[in-house]
């Protein structure tokens, strides 16, 4: 950890003199030039049997090539959309727009035919390279469905076509892009149903991604599979450009089956694994219930979510490594925080961890933009060379969100300790208002992850004529015995004052998600005000009464 002493809730940058801004191009490169026969990418089957190998050599002959081809079919700045699930053509297409210095622009491999017009049009793309199907989703009959009304797109191609995806690799030269030039369009997740396109650099993408795996532990000859979907900054810039600029081999698995990611690591012995908290809860399981051996994971990563305790500790127990949680979103390319490897059980499940490299971060006064001292709540707020250029044609969204200082306002709530670890207390725009009270769902979530029995938990406001909104806590199980809501009440009681014990106790199996993981809250609140949910209600002393401010 960075050892710090902080009075006021700002962290300035650490981990030494910041390095050379650096591109995509530049990074694979570098790790070719080191180490060109070493493995860079295996193509995983659906049973995770090996298809193909790259080596950094291969690896960069081929996106060479692939740049060449879309050098001699967009401008430099055009943009391009990639619609497809987690294929290599799909990480060649990524560094060789980044060696033809042409925008990438990710999209959902579960998008139906509003949302990619949605992106294809916000997003002024000109081609879609796309795949047939993915998991029963007829993509390219979608794909070419919309493309026929949007008449800016010039080029349909298929991915696994590879003579109409290298067409032209003669005809043209490879581009030089700066550091500072935006590489990818990513959207949003859409957490609150409105996506923005994120327009991020090739600095920050790259910087980021080798950042968080470095504190990883991640080095050369070092191995992970790679089970995240690839559209979202934690595929493609954290474990795709992280792992390649440090020098590791990545296996790239189609999709995520806890079974078959648990045979790969026993057969392929590998060091590193990344999933949001659903997903390492189901590895265990599967690891659990095999017998297989995954000692030789070393390091794990995960975010999106509060890691709960239970879970970590199974971590330790089954997969024989601690979780590494990292805080960001899609603005920062991603990472802003990130656990170490020697934290504290406490700080590993109740924080979010120390800074990233090379950027300041900051709790702030909504209001008044001041830096708050420490301990106190406030905005997370960053700066450096993670933050994106923008949104897409969307000047006065960007305004909003970074000043002119250029610091970045993340919309969440948190408080900063004197050694600089941040902790999570909720979402500004995510404030429950009770009865005049204000209240913050993180702070309800976290303490409830803290059952045993809880693996997951969303608390979102209910609107209530009597109180204007009232705490329902959603709660996913994790096979133990689920407690009553007696039982409930009683163990929020311990932890918290008796404003924040939540009304409504409601049990799901599964949530609904975005396509990077994320619980959206939205749609639990909307499913529950049109009676989806047979929720209990707690006795309405229990809710507890505003509290004199």
């Amino acid at each position: 950890m960075y050892e710090v002493d902080l009075r006021e809730s700002c962290f300035p940058a650490h981990g030494g003199p910041a390095p050379a801004p650096i591109t995509i191009g530049g990074m694979l490169r570098a790790s070719a030039a080191s180490a060109p026969g070493r493995p860079a990418l295996k193509e995983l089957g659906y049973d995770g049997a090996v298809l193909r190998t790259w080596t950094y050599a291969d690896l960069l002959n081929d996106a060479e090539r692939l740049a060449r081809a879309l050098a001699s079919r967009h401008a430099e700045g055009a943009r391009i959309a990639v619609y497809a699930n987690n294929v290599p053509e799909w990480v060649l297409l990524e560094l060789a727009c980044g060696l033809a210095g042409v925008t990438l622009v990710t999209v959902n491999p579960a998008y139906q035919k509003r949302e990619l017009k949605f992106v294809l049009e916000q997003s002024r793309s000109e081609a879609v390279y796309y795949v047939r199907d993915f998991r029963g989703n007829p993509m390219q009959e979608i794909a070419d469905a919309v493309c026929s009304e949007i008449p800016a797109i010039r080029h349909r191609i298929l991915l696994t076509d590879h003579d109409a995806l290298f067409a032209g690799e003669h005809e043209s030269q490879l581009r030089d892009p700066d550091p500072a030039d935006p590489v990818q369009i990513q959207y949003t997740s859409g957490t609150t149903g409105f996506p923005k396109g994120a327009l991020l650099h090739h600095n920050g993408l790259v910087r980021n991604g080798m950042d968080a795996m470095v504190r990883a532990g991640m080095g050369p000859g070092m191995s992970f599979v790679h089970n995240m979907p690839l559209f979202h900054t934690t595929g493609c810039a954290i474990l795709v450009l992280g792992g390649l600029g440090v020098g590791a081999t990545m296996l790239l698995a189609p999709m995520f089956d806890p079974d078959v990611i648990a045979g790969v690591i026993e057969r392929e012995k590998t060091d590193f694994i990344l999933g949001v908290p659903t997903m390492l809860v189901a590895l265990i399981d599967a690891v659990q219930a095999s017998g297989r051996d995954v000692s030789s994971i070393s390091r794990i990563m995960s975010g999106g979510a509060m890691v709960a305790p239970e879970l970590c500790r199974k971590a330790r127990d089954v997969l024989g490594a601690p979780i590494q949680i990292v805080y960001g979103q899609t603005e920062t390319s991603p990472v802003i925080t990130q656990a170490w490897y020697e934290d504290s059980l406490e700080d590993l499940t109740q924080t979010i961890g120390q800074p990233v490299a090379h950027t300041e971060v900051s709790i702030r006064n909504p209001q008044t933009n001041a830096v708050v001292p420490v301990g106190e709540q406030g905005e997370i707020c960053c700066r450096g060379y993670l933050v994106m250029t923008g949104y897409n044609d969307n000047p006065e969204a960007t305004a909003a969100t970074i000043g002119a200082d250029g610091w970045l306002h993340t919309g969440d709530l948190g408080r900063m300790d004197a050694r600089g670890y941040v902790r999570i207390t909720g979402r500004v725009k995510e404030m429950i208002i009770r009865g005049g009270e204000n209240l913050f769902p993180a702070e309800i979530e976290n303490a409830m992850l803290e059952h045993e029995a809880i693996a997951e938990v969303a608390v979102v406001g209910i609107p209530d004529e009597k109180w204007g909104e009232q705490v329902a806590c959603f709660l996913r199980g994790n096979g133990k015995p689920r407690p009553d809501d007696a039982a409930l009440k009683a163990f929020i009681r311990e932890r918290l004052s008796p404003q924040k014990t939540p009304a409504y106790w409601i049990w799901v199996d599964e949530w609904p998600l975005t396509g990077s993981g994320k619980i959206q809250k939205f749609k639990l609140r909307e499913a529950y005000e049109q009676g989806a949910f047979d929720a209990s209600l707690a006795e309405k002393t229990g809710a507890g009464l505003p509290q004199a401010s």
